[in-house]
């Protein structure tokens, strides 16, 4: 563990005092330095992650990178980030795209002797050298997504589970907490649960495109609810159910925040999605990374929390400042 203490060499100083001119930090009193690796930067939850993030890192005057792979399926882009970054920061705060790929880079970091903290999606067997795991209980959040469906639908019905992406650690333990919960109801049948979205929208369109034309007769779906585990692909889901005139004729959970979800929600097209809190997220990424290296007290694993946002719980203050704080 390294732990940085800002010093002044006196000499130093009375030039400053002087007014001779000098920079306000020196070579012994160098600022900490933190980067974030996240999954990608275009979706707004990583939007968020970062604006938490900002807002640490300014809290400890700490040097902050931002940066991530152009795409969400990149994972040699993101494992070269981490390789990189790594010898020019203190400390690595990641939210892996592959819980299996992105562990031995994570490892090699830890190795250095800095601090690893994992953000958002869990690493395979990586207890024994992370600093801490900072996520949404996202096993927990799939089962509340199967207990809604189970209750719009009386119990009764048909449903599919579009998955987002192999190795995402994070949307497949959604995934798998919805199928785990949707057994305790034998009146419910899921018809669909292996098709995955993709890395993009549209891709994610594409796919629900395919899924739904797979179950529609006649004009009229014969699926009866949907789950979707992450936003692209909850997007994309949204976007196909419009186009094919499905929108509304049946019941829809998704997943985090965006302004579209809201609208779908209003019009009954939607009858929920799962926030999770990427600002918390991301900012207590930074301030377990900079208390590992300063030696104070951290939390090993931290719970950021789920909430269903629905029409009914739509305007309530919790809930809107939840909403304001990741949906532009």
């Amino acid at each position: 563990m390294r732990i940085f203490h800002l010093t002044k060499i006196a000499s130093l100083s009375a030039i400053c005092a002087l007014g001779l001119g000098c920079n306000s930090t020196t070579k012994d009193e160098k600022r900490t330095r933190i980067v974030m690796i996240p999954k990608g930067t275009t979706h707004l939850f990583w939007k968020s992650v970062e604006t938490g993030a900002k807002q640490a890192a300014k809290e400890h005057d700490i040097d902050l990178t931002f940066i991530g792979p152009q795409r969400e399926d990149d994972r040699s882009q993101q494992i070269d980030l981490v390789t990189n970054q790594a010898q020019k920061n203190d400390a690595v705060v990641l939210a892996p795209l592959d819980r299996v790929a992105l562990r031995g880079v994570a490892l090699q970091v830890a190795q250095m002797g800095k601090p690893v903290v994992i953000i958002d999606s869990s690493l395979a067997d990586s207890d024994s050298f992370i600093t801490s795991y900072i996520a949404t209980d996202n096993r927990e959040a799939g089962r509340m997504a199967a207990r809604k469906i189970a209750e719009l639908l009386d119990g009764n019905g048909h449903v599919a589970m579009m998955r987002y992406l192999q190795g995402s650690a994070s949307t497949e333990q959604r995934e798998e907490g919805f199928l785990e919960e949707i057994k305790k109801h034998p009146s419910i049948s899921v018809v669909s649960s292996e098709q995955y979205a993709g890395a993009t929208a549209s891709q994610a369109q594409d796919t629900a495109t395919n899924l739904l034309t797979r179950f529609t007769r006649d004009g009229k779906l014969t699926i009866d609810g949907i789950f979707t585990s992450n936003q692209s692909s909850t997007y994309g889901m949204l976007q196909s159910l419009r186009a094919m005139s499905h929108a509304g004729n049946v019941k829809f959970i998704g997943f985090d925040g965006d302004a579209s979800f809201i609208d779908a929600i209003k019009k009954k097209e939607m009858q929920g999605t799962l926030l999770q809190d990427p600002a918390r997220m991301g900012y207590l990424g930074i301030k377990v990374a900079y208390a590992k290296l300063k030696g104070e007290p951290y939390e090993a694993i931290i719970d950021t929390g789920a909430t269903m946002l629905t029409l009914e719980n739509l305007e309530q203050p919790d809930i809107a400042d939840l909403i304001q704080s990741q949906v532009p």
